[in-house]
């Protein structure tokens, strides 16, 4: 399979997963009633999931926060790109209000089933969930004001198209508000090789310059990356494991070189 099937597989058992009353961790992670995954764990206050459904709170596969850090504005539009069960569009339909209006991208029909039962039981109205590949964004050219993703775009083999297609759909001045990871310095071949790791949202990780690149490739302009967490050898160890690694010879060689961040760009006026 190339890496599009393996994701979209492995995140739809994620979705079955929550469905049938489990709880999922970052796509290659077992599934377990606690996720002590280091990437996907305590991202969220409980001020943002107390107010919505428990599935959308367990379906989430991401590594930040991005709807708390993009600083959303009320009558806003705003898309998330790779929605999953969808508590980045809730949390952002609530935070641009009745005025504004929250897409959430995903290919995956499980995720898609999930997400808008997590709608219907929230009651939020200005929420539309649409299926396809964040690669084609099936929206029209200047029709968003904010792009939020929650560690998704590091999966795509084809990160260029996505954020020429980010570019695209956003109008003048809107902005590029996501959480990624992204690698800080060189990391063993075998790593970035691992198609279990690229869906457990390691081994697809770009270097924090090449984020930077890219992005002015596709014609953004005041790019920051600012990191919000950066994994220790102990986190090193817990995504590495189960994965036929000799585990004590690699974590040394990517301890504190993988980081969550979050990443900021705006698309000209």
């Amino acid at each position: 399979m190339d890496i599009k099937e393996v994701v979209k597989e492995k995140y739809g058992q994620a979705a079955l997963r929550v469905h049938s009353g489990g709880s999922s961790c970052c796509g290659s992670a077992p599934s377990s009633q606690c996720c002590v995954d280091p990437i996907t764990s305590n991202l969220y206050g409980a001020g943002d999931t107390s107010v919505l459904p428990q599935e959308a709170v367990l379906a989430s596969l991401g590594c930040g926060n991005p709807t708390a850090l993009a600083k959303l504005n009320p009558g806003e539009t705003v898309l998330d790109l790779g929605s999953g069960g969808g508590i980045d569009v809730l949390l952002s339909a609530k935070r641009v209000g009745p005025t504004g209006k929250a897409y959430g991208l995903d290919m995956t029909d499980e995720m898609l089933a999930l997400a808008r039962e997590n709608q219907k039981k929230s009651g939020i109205e200005n929420v539309e969930f649409l299926k396809g590949e964040i690669e084609n964004i099936p929206l029209p050219d200047d029709s968003v004001d904010v792009i939020i993703s929650n560690c998704v775009i590091n999966l795509s083999a084809d990160k260029d198209r996505v954020l020429r297609e980010a570019s695209r759909v956003l109008k003048p001045g809107g902005r590029f508000a996501v959480s990624d990871v992204v690698v800080h310095g060189d990391v063993p071949p075998e790593v970035q090789r691992s198609m279990e790791l690229w869906v457990g949202c390691i081994a697809g990780a770009l270097k924090d310059s090449e984020y930077v690149e890219k992005l002015a490739c596709a014609g953004f302009e005041d790019i920051e990356i600012e990191p919000t967490r950066v994994y220790n050898i102990e986190d090193a160890r817990a995504f590495l494991s189960g994965q036929g690694f000799d585990v004590n010879a690699l974590v040394p060689k990517v301890a504190d070189k993988f980081m969550s961040a979050f990443v900021r760009a705006k698309k000209p006026v």
